[in-house]
């Protein structure tokens, strides 16, 4: 199993972007030389109560940082976006790393964002499916001509591609089952949202699997997945120091309506002990090597990208947790 860090690109109001940015630097060489296999960044627009870094910029700075890391970004809103923009973005970034870049796709759920960027909400799958289908062509063919129902490209020779052949990585962001179903069909990971409970994402992936057996696809060489995590020396400090933070950053979910996206009845306006429960992994370096064993054996999960930063949460203790999983958890995983 490997280990990935995901840089927190959310601020607070007040906070210097441009010192946020250089802690984020120095994150990513502690993590590069504490053994952790990828860095990845998300990607919101509007995202009141804080201030936001765009995912491709600021993946394009830590670049410089990551040394032998993938990195990844989980995920780009793609409906929101015009694919031949994507398509020479991700090739770009692909050649800034030397062919180590991971592109995460998703849907998106936000209607401040649909809004902003003049896309119908009820037009995303539709979008998404073509903008996927004129992208891999983009990467893939000498040239294209692609007249779709939301998308038109003039006949053109293409000769701004990938590294990777055909292309980098592909993960698929899904929620619901419905957005599962459709990693499956498409044959790619399915990147396991940090949202979810474990007894929730256990059902999805009896789901996702059979999926791919109907679709004729192999199971991914690549199974990740996102968690919210906190490690400490031991549980009780882990739970009471990350919980301001996790607690503040789940509330700003749920007035986003991010709850409302999963399956079932979940809300995220609830105490903090019963939000982490199945959920976060809050814990000492063997409860989260325990964890991380249950998540492997049980889900086949083999790519953790963890979270251990948000919104007002100090420098320091993010440059402990990556030090203390350098030290204890990562040579341990490895085995797995």
């Amino acid at each position: 199993m490997k280990l990935g860090f995901f840089v927190t690109n959310q601020y607070l109001p007040g906070e210097s972007m441009s010192e946020k940015i250089q802690e984020s630097s120095e994150q990513v060489r502690a993590a590069r030389d504490a053994g952790f296999s990828l860095i990845a960044t998300g990607q919101h627009y509007l995202a009141a109560p804080y201030q936001m870094s765009t995912s491709f910029t600021l993946l394009s700075r830590l670049a410089a940082d990551a040394g032998d890391m993938q990195v990844a970004a989980t995920v780009i809103l793609v409906p929101l976006h015009n694919p031949v923009e994507l398509a020479e973005s991700v090739s770009t970034l692909d050649a800034i790393t030397n062919g180590k870049f991971v592109f995460g796709v998703g849907l998106g759920y936000r209607d401040e964002e649909y809004s902003a960027f003049g896309v119908q909400r009820g037009e995303r799958v539709g979008r998404m499916n073509e903008a996927m289908d004129l992208i891999k062509r983009l990467w893939s063919e000498d040239e294209v001509e692609f007249n779709g129902k939301y998308y038109t490209v003039p006949k053109t020779k293409i000769s701004t591609k990938p590294v990777q052949n055909p292309h980098p990585p592909i993960w698929v962001a899904a929620n619901n089952d419905v957005a599962i179903r459709r990693a499956a069909r498409w044959g790619y990971p399915w990147l396991i949202n940090p949202h979810a409970t474990v007894p929730m994402v256990a059902d999805q992936w009896t789901k996702y699997k059979s999926a791919l057996d109907e679709f004729g696809n192999p199971v991914p060489d690549d199974l990740p997945m996102m968690r919210e995590m906190y490690v400490a020396e031991d549980r009780e400090t882990a739970y009471l120091e990350s919980r301001p933070f996790l607690e503040a950053k789940y509330k700003a979910y749920a007035d986003w309506g991010q709850d409302k996206a999963l399956p079932g009845e979940e809300s995220f306006s609830v105490p903090y002990q019963d939000l982490a429960k199945d959920r976060f992994l809050l814990g000492s370096p063997d409860d989260i090597v325990e964890e991380f064993r249950r998540y492997h054996d049980e889900l086949g999960v083999n790519h953790m990208i963890c979270r251990m930063q948000w919104p007002g949460m100090p420098q320091e203790k993010v440059l402990k947790q990556i030090e203390l999983l350098g030290r204890e958890v990562i040579p341990r995983i490895r085995e797995f």
